[in-house]
């Protein structure tokens, strides 16, 4: 759709909305456009720990994801879900 089309839209859609949610669909839009992750200052601690963990994967092997969670008692399943029952029980 070209952008004209788009805007268009949005402004019809916008229009229908009740105040609460048009307020709600106008925070979502500051964030999105106040979007500045790569601004994000990093802190001492953060690039302490990014640097720990570096090292501790230099000289150790990671955990499969399927192993953590088979060693926590779920199943794939379970967490493709968000179940915490067996669904095929």
């Amino acid at each position: 759709m070209s952008t004209d089309t788009l805007q268009n839209k949005a402004h019809e859609l916008i229009g229908q909305l009740d105040p609460d949610k048009l307020a709600a669909v106008v925070h979502l839009l500051e964030v999105m456009v106040e979007d500045n992750d790569e601004d994000e200052v990093i802190s001492a601690e953060e690039e302490a720990a990014v640097a720990r963990s570096k090292e501790w994967f230099q000289h150790n092997e990671g955990i499969p994801f399927e192993q953590f969670v088979a060693d926590l008692g779920f199943t794939m399943d379970q967490v493709r879900t968000n179940t915490r029952e067996n669904p095929a029980a």
